[in-house]
């Protein structure tokens, strides 16, 4: 494999995706399309912009034409999708992004891909598509699909698409579901870093509901060797499922933050949950493991420590996100449930 085009790339997964491939893959060389909404931050690859093996596309996945010549520019040998709307609460106040992006945009990449002879396509995915677990079992690539809010029902019909175009016309498709990933260059507004950086101004932290929900956590650093994993040895028209094997609850996640930063726990604030808020998500990654060779090796309470130190030591770039329109979409989703 010599060129990749990864789309979506100057997001949290998809730049660690980059940075990894090109430290432990040194042929290859990939360009990355990303459309720089809110959550791509060029900041995230600003170390590659002399790397020769590395190239930057502004553009929207959805858009046919802009996707059809980059494909024709070069030869690639796959395909990696991370373009995506994928937060829920913004989800749940306007799905018309999440729709335009997470389907149309996913349609039409596999379109584009089909019609120039993209030899490995692989949809990155999420959990999230299976819906909400009881107190007991786990999420395996056999459980059926039941997405419970906006963002995850439209990660569920790309996927779908996806499957639907292995099925008819035989292209050469992988899909990876994860659990909820943590790391360095997430955007604050993700549970783990909006705590840790609320946290370190000594801001409130709002928990929905009581803290109960459930979420199995992996190390970004894992989901991308994961991903690299089935790109490179995964069957085509499969799905493999990676998990961390670390079960919290939001509220032990938040305790756990506040302990770590040597902050008082006066700062929790419980707010009305969100709408169709899921129980409990956990995933089996027994096929990844058997099939892959794939393990998840950053233990959560090591990882968690690096984490908030880079959140700690890189305040210019959380600063630079948390201003404009971030402070609005903070006001509009916690400011009066936080009065209240």
């Amino acid at each position: 494999m010599k060129r990749i085009l990864v789309t979506g790339g100057c997001g949290f997964i998809g730049s660690v995706f980059v940075h990894q491939e090109l430290a432990n893959n040194p042929e290859l060389s990939i360009v990355n399309l990303d459309k720089l909404t809110y959550a791509g931050n060029p900041e995230n690859l600003a170390d590659l912009q002399d790397n020769p093996r590395y190239g930057f596309v502004q553009g929207d996945i959805a858009d046919r034409q802009a996707v059809d010549a980059l494909l024709a520019s070069q030869k690639f040998d796959a395909v990696v999708n991370f373009a995506a709307e994928s937060h829920v609460d913004r989800s749940i106040l306007d799905s018309g992004p999440f729709v335009q992006t997470n389907i149309v945009g996913t349609q039409v990449l596999l379109d584009a891909c089909r019609a120039a002879g993209i030899p490995r396509y692989l949809q990155v995915s999420t959990d999230e598509v299976y819906g909400s677990l009881g107190p007991t079992g786990l999420f395996t690539e056999e459980t059926p699909l039941a997405p419970n809010s906006p963002y995850s029902a439209s990660k569920a019909a790309a996927d779908m698409l996806v499957r639907s175009y292995h099925h008819s016309f035989g292209f050469p498709a992988i899909i990876t579901r994860c659990s909820n990933n943590y790391g360095p260059f997430q955007f604050p507004e993700k549970l783990i870093p909006l705590f840790v950086t609320n946290a370190l101004d000594d801001k409130p932290l709002p928990i929905y509901g009581k803290g109960t929900n459930v979420r199995d956590w992996i190390h970004v650093s894992d989901h991308c060797s994961g991903i690299s994993a089935a790109l490179r040895g995964g069957r085509e028209g499969e799905v493999y499922n990676f998990g961390g094997h670390t079960e919290k609850t939001n509220l032990e996640i938040t305790h756990l933050i506040l302990e770590l930063l040597g902050k008082s726990p006066d700062l929790i604030r419980y707010v009305a949950d969100r709408p169709g808020h899921d129980l409990r998500y956990a995933i089996d990654s027994t096929k990844s493991e058997q099939e892959l060779g794939w393990m998840p090796r950053v233990e959560f309470a090591q990882g968690l420590r690096d984490t908030i130190e880079w959140y700690r030591t890189h305040r210019d770039w959380v600063d630079r996100i948390k201003s404009g329109q971030y402070l609005k979409y903070y006001e509009n989703q916690y400011g009066q449930r936080l009065r209240a």
